[in-house]
């Protein structure tokens, strides 16, 4: 029996040791740098439980600091230099975040972009819909339609806009990216913007991302053992890279396939070529890291973002979080086409997040333009479909420091729900809308 079998948590909680842990922060790490051998990772992260309890006395409890400086230590002591370069950057910037969120900081960030903000924040006063209680009172006096109309009328607004700024540039763009983070609608967006191009005499071709993962053995895992699938380094973007510039400059490229069933990769299934008068389409969590694309110039390419941009302020007082709503979203869509079980995603979200802010947010400003999500109405059909789920949470949480952080989200999602008027019924919801790939009875092909 080893002699650490707990860790202290830097809150003071005193958490299971898990030495899977460790292997998989190596792991994660060593991908980063475009390494894939899970056996080194396994006997490094051997060699650091050994080192700790060489110097520890038995029963005495690691701190979690102790085993992260054990960690770079082993890594540069084994001659893994650029593995332990990646796990400090990633450490410090998790210490850095930390720090930003103790001081409750307030300076600008550069990765809002304020000035759709604004815009949205205009039309949400604007409409009556910038706060709770005056979301609720328009419910009640029965005007749900309406709030519907006018708010889908405003996201297809944003997508004309998008869709005439992209045949604009027709004779130099090549690439069409529509990237966003998780459950932001890039789905609906692509083909209401494949649509519209159409009109303008554009011809796409779709490239799957997809298709492009290492197989499921080489995927770097989450601390519960689950598989990363939301990292960039989880696809072969230097097979990406290559196919794209191939099809850029007319060239046959052979398309692997990702088969998910067995999670393995068929290398050079599909011959494809891209036209002189076609545009590749491609609908990604990761458009816009550099490292995806960096074969095809920028002016060859454009860029959209999507979020949901809601600008409500809650029973508190506060705005309303944009990434509570699309981790509602997430819920649902995990539920009805994944079997899933809400509390799954729950528990997993803080990984889709810190993906996200790591390898999606910090790249928004590069994008040529953003298109905003948000139904201000979706918040009432939420209400009568996972309000239930959230309290439920609550009640179930046993005090696991491990999921600390899904029970703040839930608790503040119940919070959140529990001022909302409910509407049961979604028959005023459009069936292309965007919801509708979230709340199910979609029109449009996903």
């Amino acid at each position: 029996m080893p002699k650490i079998i707990q860790v202290v948590k830097r809150t003071g909680a005193i958490v299971p040791f898990n030495q899977d842990r460790i292997a998989n922060a190596i792991y994660r790490a060593a991908v980063a740098e475009g390494g894939r051998d899970k056996d080194r990772a396994d006997w490094l992260a051997d060699e650091v439980v050994r080192e700790l309890e060489m110097s520890h006395t038995e029963g005495q409890i690691p701190h979690i600091e102790e085993i992260q400086d054990m960690v770079e230590k082993v890594l540069i002591e084994n001659g893994h230099a650029s593995v332990a370069k990646a796990y400090i950057l990633y450490r410090d910037e998790r210490k850095r975040g930390r720090k930003k969120q103790d001081k409750h900081a307030v300076r600008a960030a550069g990765n809002i972009p304020w000035a759709k903000i604004w815009h949205v924040l205009d039309w949400s006063v604007s409409n009556g819909l910038h706060t709770v209680t005056s979301l609720n009172e328009r419910i009640e006096k029965g005007e749900f339609p309406n709030i519907v109309n006018k708010s889908e009328a405003a996201y297809e607004q944003d997508v004309d806009i998008a869709a005439r700024l992209i045949a604009e540039r027709k004779h130099d763009v090549r690439v069409v990216l529509v990237t966003g983070p998780s459950s932001s609608g890039k789905t609906t967006t692509t083909i209401k913007l494949e649509q519209r191009l159409q009109k303008s005499g554009l011809k796409f071709v779709t490239l799957n991302v997809d298709n492009y993962f290492f197989d499921l053995e080489l995927h770097p895992k989450d601390e519960f053992g689950d598989y990363d699938f939301e990292t960039p380094q989880a696809l072969d973007m230097i097979l990406f890279n290559k196919n794209l510039a191939q099809l850029i400059d007319g060239r046959e490229a052979l398309i692997p396939f990702y088969d998910f069933k067995t999670g393995k990769s068929h290398p050079e299934q599909t011959a494809m070529r891209l036209q002189a008068d076609e545009v590749l389409l491609i609908d990604s969590l990761h458009g816009l890291y550099p490292a995806l694309t960096e074969t095809v110039p920028d002016e060859r390419k454009y860029k959209l973002y999507l979020e949901p941009l809601l600008q409500m302020k809650g029973s508190d007082g506060r705005y309303i979080r944009w990434t509570d709503l699309r981790l509602i979203r997430r819920m649902l869509r995990d539920q009805m086409h994944r079997a899933y079980d809400p509390r799954r995603t729950l528990e997993h979200w803080h990984y889709v997040r810190a993906s996200e802010m790591r390898n999606i947010i910090p790249y928004h400003n590069t994008a040529d333009y953003v298109i905003n999500s948000a139904m201000p109405y979706e918040l009432a059909l939420y209400k009568a479909r996972v309000y239930d789920w959230f309290v439920d949470f609550e009640k179930r949480y046993d005090g696991d420091p491990l999921r600390e952080d899904a029970y703040t989200r839930a608790r503040r999602v119940k919070n959140l729900l529990q001022a909302i008027v409910p509407v049961a019924d979604d028959e005023a919801v459009p069936r292309d809308s965007v919801l509708r790939e979230f709340v199910g009875g979609s029109s449009l092909e996903h």
